[in-house]
């Protein structure tokens, strides 16, 4: 499987063959590299050479080093836990600007509903019915409860990814929903109006999936999110000008 690597670029040689044995599934999820002596002699490398080699792959999350008795290097499944881990960090700390989000939204979330309305099954809308079901039952009774109202909103989002059927959007957009109310908690003042746009936003989207129409969910996703991201910017902007105020004050 493996051969000599190159030795003007061994290190970088060892990375390429491991990584494309993983990737192209010779190596699977659970298997054992063979011991380091015998790599280095497969490799025609160094002891050093190879041990960093394998801490790159390491951090790359395609193996795992595990010591002690019974102990070696382990294939680790690939999966795109990495690249959430990363986005996670970077929303917690709001490090992404609304502009930066909104325009991610309007690409993948308009994607996602129109996948979605050439995809649902029956049952699928009756489970987007369900999601506005709660959320008009707040609203009837005045209960204008945020948190609940915005973990409906979530609910509603992400299961648009799963009908769409791709784990790529589901895993992002996982991550995005985990972390947004952050920026709706920071930049969107809790009116009754916000919540009557998002449950009209919320029903037209299932309209234009019911009626399979493409088209208009992902026109009607991506309006969605301009507006409340104008809101948010228009909050941000207060926010700032209030900041500025108190430093002038202060001097």
């Amino acid at each position: 499987m493996f051969k000599q690597a190159k030795q003007n670029r061994a290190f970088e040689d060892i990375i390429v063959q491991l990584q494309e044995s993983i990737l192209e599934g010779k190596l699977k999820p659970g298997d054992k590299l063979p011991g380091e002596r015998q790599l280095r002699e497969i490799f025609k490398v160094s002891r050093g050479t190879l041990r960093e080699a394998l801490r790159a792959l390491e951090q790359k999350k395609l193996i795992q080093i595990k010591t002690g008795a019974g102990g070696g290097t382990v294939i680790c499944p690939v999966n795109i836990q990495p690249v959430s881990d990363s986005l996670d960090l970077l929303l917690r700390y709001q490090k992404i600007s609304l502009r930066e989000l909104a325009e991610f939204r309007e690409a993948v979330e308009g994607l996602v509903a129109a996948r979605a309305a050439l995809k649902a099954k029956k049952e699928d809308i009756n489970q987007l019915n369900a999601i506005l079901e709660s959320i008009k039952k707040h609203l009837d009774s005045g209960m204008f409860e945020w948190d609940e109202i915005m973990r409906e909103d979530s609910k509603f989002h992400l299961y648009l990814a799963t009908i769409a059927g791709n784990r790529v959007f589901e895993s992002v957009l996982f991550t995005i929903y985990d972390n947004i109310n952050r920026y709706f908690n920071q930049f969107l003042p809790r009116t009754n109006r916000i919540f009557l746009n998002i449950y009209k936003d919320l029903f037209n989207i299932t309209q234009a999936i019911k009626e399979r129409d493409s088209n208009k969910a992902l026109a009607i996703v991506q309006n969605h999110v301009k507006k409340f991201n104008r809101m948010m910017e228009t909050g941000e902007k207060g926010q700032k000008g209030q900041k500025g105020k108190a430093a002038i004050h202060e001097e």
